[in-house]
């Protein structure tokens, strides 16, 4: 069995010069720095999935998609142990987009843990809410912690460059470290998921 856990960041939103990327690319780097973990990220850009259409839908498909970007996007997914979601909230709700990116696929998804980044109005809070339902009908395990970037941070990221310098997160350390404990509900989860998707 692999002891590695892969770790995929997803990217949640492709408008141009998104902000999403900024606390992406942080959570990322928060993410390498664990023993045992491989992280990558993932920018919904580089996958072009057309909205949904098909007739059957994914979770009868076994896993077989006509698009190519589908399957390619498929294959990413595959390879994950864990993600981690990175959501801007729109109008109380979650990129069209990344819903596609969920519905687009199904059993790549289950049986796997995810943990959600997220930031706007309310903290991406009710984009959150949201997206932990969808979450569970693909047969995946929604951690309990999440980030919240507080707009102090957004304001302040929203004009660097990436990758971000870190010490602009410093206030989701200090003085309570909301990072640490995120990571390690979602690592140790993805283990135990991992195992029992090897047995």
């Amino acid at each position: 069995m692999d002891t590695i856990i892969k770790v995929k960041v997803i990217i949640g939103s492709t408008r141009p010069n998104h902000f999403s990327e900024k606390p992406a690319s942080w959570i990322y780097e928060e993410t390498q720095k664990r023993e045992g973990v491989a992280a990558e990220l993932l920018d919904l850009r580089d996958y072009s999935m057309p909205f949904f259409d098909q007739p059957i839908s994914p979770a009868m498909s076994g896993g077989k998609y006509a698009n190519d970007v589908v399957k390619t996007w498929a294959g990413k997914i595959k390879d994950g142990d864990a993600f981690i979601i990175v959501t801007p909230e729109y109008n109380h709700g979650y990129p069209a987009v990344l819903k596609n990116a969920l519905d687009s696929i199904f059993q790549e998804w289950n049986k796997k843990p995810v943990g959600f980044v997220s930031y706007g109005n309310a903290g991406g809070a009710r984009s959150v809410e949201q997206l932990r339902q969808v979450v569970i009908e693909l047969q995946m395990f929604p951690i309990r912690n999440a980030i919240h970037l507080p707009s102090e941070i957004y304001r302040i990221a929203m004009n660097e460059k990436v990758p971000v310098n870190p010490d602009l997160f410093k206030a989701l350390k200090e003085p309570v470290d909301r990072v640490q404990p995120f990571l390690n509900e979602l690592i140790l989860t993805s283990r135990a998921f991992k195992t029992m998707r090897d047995v």
